[in-house]
């Protein structure tokens, strides 16, 4: 529920058991729940593990003389321009975004474009965090309050 890497949920992770030992008077459920937890956070920090990023696929749909600001916004955004298709005085963007970049686009791209442009985006794939954001994201993580195990 908490991973040690900024605290955040840890998903396709499999361990096993392969050795251990019971003591009449100090082997308890607690006590073995606690060796795994510590086991567990131990063998993570040394295995190297990576904060990912939902990725968006994100279609805008402008008039040819907003084109620049908007491909503008996007990069801004952290985004990768997959294709740029001009149809009928209207230029097609297409693009992924990291999904934290999106925020607050709506508005950005109704201001950008006087209102003219629209958009839509959709789930495509996760990616590994950029180490500037990654700093960024552990000392927020420092600065919160530990989450429980």
């Amino acid at each position: 529920r908490s991973g040690v890497y900024a605290g955040y949920q840890m998903i396709d992770v499999k361990a096993q058991v392969v050795d251990g030992s019971f003591h009449e008077v100090d082997s308890n459920e607690l006590a073995f729940k606690m060796a795994g937890i510590f086991a567990f956070k131990d063998a993570v920090k040394n295995a190297g593990p990576v904060l990912l990023e939902p990725i968006m696929k994100v279609e805008v749909t402008t008039p040819d003389e907003y084109q620049g600001d908007l491909l503008g916004d996007i990069n801004r955004r952290r985004g990768k321009i997959i294709s740029i298709e001009a149809k009928n005085g209207q230029t097609v963007l297409n693009a992924n975004v990291p999904l934290a970049e999106m925020f607050g686009y709506a508005t950005a791209i109704r201001s950008l474009s006087k209102g003219r442009a629209a958009y839509s985006m959709e789930p495509l794939t996760f990616e590994q965090v950029p180490n500037s954001v990654l700093s960024t994201i552990m000392d927020s993580a420092k600065s919160r309050p530990a989450a429980r195990t």
